[in-house]
């Protein structure tokens, strides 16, 4: 998928293991399949998964960025109806791999999909009230950092417009460039920053007998705009259960056309890049692109 992915194998992971978590040294490794874009995934015994960033670097920002994640997801799970990662370790480079990695508590479950979802309107309200509850925990008076997701949407436009130049054969470009231009000039998040995850796309969603089960995948967490966790509207909502969404959340108008740019800013950056290596990222993409058109 990146021109500077690295490609890590169970021994070389079964290795690492051994030298740094010597109590697990024992546990079988195995890959596991993801359309993850960010990570490769390993399933350590039963109960632990570790995460290895297809990008490695000895960077210290990496590091401190996984710190952060884990740190993030203990104060997340003190406050959402639903589970997150536990964090079990943080590892270090080592033979056959340059960059930090982490371990985390195996959380049982499928990544969200129409056809694993029970009730699609349950499923909505079960997830504004994660964001509800995310949005309630006290930030401390930070405000949003000036990087990441949860900013000015019209800092975007570039790379928005960009990509809309790159997809001129895969979508209606025409038309989402009115939305995005519609969407950018919406009024901005004018009260305080509140504690969004920046990231909700279906395969950070987990479902477990049709139900929200979990929300992974912390590495986005940050203060900022709460219209970019209205995400899920589009990239997984059917029109019905949108509605339920919006309804459950309060959201006004301003707050839910940002959330639409935000939508179409994901999609329309992932359509030209994963549509030759990513083609569940790219069919994400292609959904999130006829939904913000409605």
């Amino acid at each position: 998928m990146h021109v500077d992915q690295v490609d890590v194998s169970a021994d070389v992971v079964a290795a690492l293991v051994a030298e740094q978590f010597p109590r697990w040294r024992a546990l079988p490794v195995r890959p596991l399949a993801s359309a993850g874009t960010v990570n490769a995934l390993f399933r350590l015994g039963t109960e632990i998964v570790l995460r290895f960033p297809l990008q490695p670097s000895t960077d210290p920002e990496l590091r401190a960025e996984l710190r952060q994640e884990q740190e993030y997801a203990g104060l997340l799970a003190a406050h959402l109806p639903v589970a997150v990662p536990e964090p079990l370790g943080l590892g270090e480079p080592g033979a056959g791999y340059a960059g930090p990695w982490t371990a985390y508590r195996f959380i049982p479950g499928e990544t969200a999909q129409l056809d694993r979802v029970g009730d699609l309107d349950t499923f909505a309200r079960d997830l504004a009230s994660v964001v509800t509850a995310l949005r309630g925990i006290d930030t401390g008076g930070r405000a949003w950092p000036g990087s990441g997701r949860g900013g000015p949407l019209a800092a975007q436009d570039a790379g928005v417009r960009s990509a809309l130049a790159l997809s001129g054969g895969l979508t209606d470009t025409a038309r989402l460039a009115e939305v995005w231009d519609r969407c950018r000039d919406t009024p901005g998040h004018d009260a305080a920053a509140v504690w969004v995850h920046a990231d909700l796309m279906p395969g950070n969603l987990l479902v477990r007998d049709g139900r929200l089960a979990a929300v992974i995948d912390l590495e986005t967490v940050n203060v900022g705009d709460p219209a970019v966790d209205l995400m899920p509207a589009w990239n997984l909502l059917d029109a019905g259960a949108r509605e339920t969404y919006r309804q459950a959340l309060g959201v006004d108008d301003a707050t839910w056309e940002r959330g639409r740019g935000w939508a179409l800013m994901q999609a329309i950056n992932a359509l030209p890049y994963y549509i030759e290596t990513n083609p569940v990222m790219a069919g994400i993409a292609q959904h999130t692109l006829r939904a913000v058109l409605d």
